[in-house]
């Protein structure tokens, strides 16, 4: 059974854990805690009998909410994971007056790029130089009106 809670400081490993496996240039450790003491309301982790196989990080900037971070350990992924993760934090932004959401995601990964417009986002520009090796961001939203 699949459990969404928010994080705690125990669960650091764990999601340490699914961010190494999930990107080539994960977040370290101290950065992970630094965004839970910021955003600890907006940082929510997914178990499996007992075992964390997904995360999210967001946060609310004024109308607006972010999403700084998605991931779900690889043999949990295309099992709706990273949908209920982005359900849970859209339901709680627009409980607090969100009225769009933001991410960004590598130009190179179509993976994600699909997930995201399967779940409502659409192209809103590109950051260049985005990433640490160079790549670009595309910066996709979605509305709620």
């Amino acid at each position: 059974m699949l459990i969404i809670r928010k994080f705690t400081p125990a669960d650091l490993s764990s999601v340490y854990k699914v961010e190494v496996e999930s990107f080539e240039d994960p977040y370290h450790p101290v950065f992970l805690m630094s965004l839970y003491e910021l955003h600890g309301d907006l940082f929510f982790v997914v178990e499996w009998v007992g075992k964390i196989v997904g995360y999210i990080i967001s946060r609310e900037v004024g109308n607006s909410g972010h999403i700084i971070a998605i991931a779900v350990a690889k043999d949990f992924r295309k099992e709706g994971i990273g949908s209920m993760l982005m359900e849970t934090v859209e339901k709680i932004l627009l409980r607090k007056g969100v009225r769009e959401i933001w991410l960004e995601v590598r130009v190179s990964n179509k993976e994600a790029i699909e997930f995201y417009t399967r779940l409502g986002y659409s192209l809103a520009g590109v950051q260049e130089d985005y990433y640490v090796d160079g790549e670009d961001a595309l910066i996709l939203k979605k509305y709620f009106y």
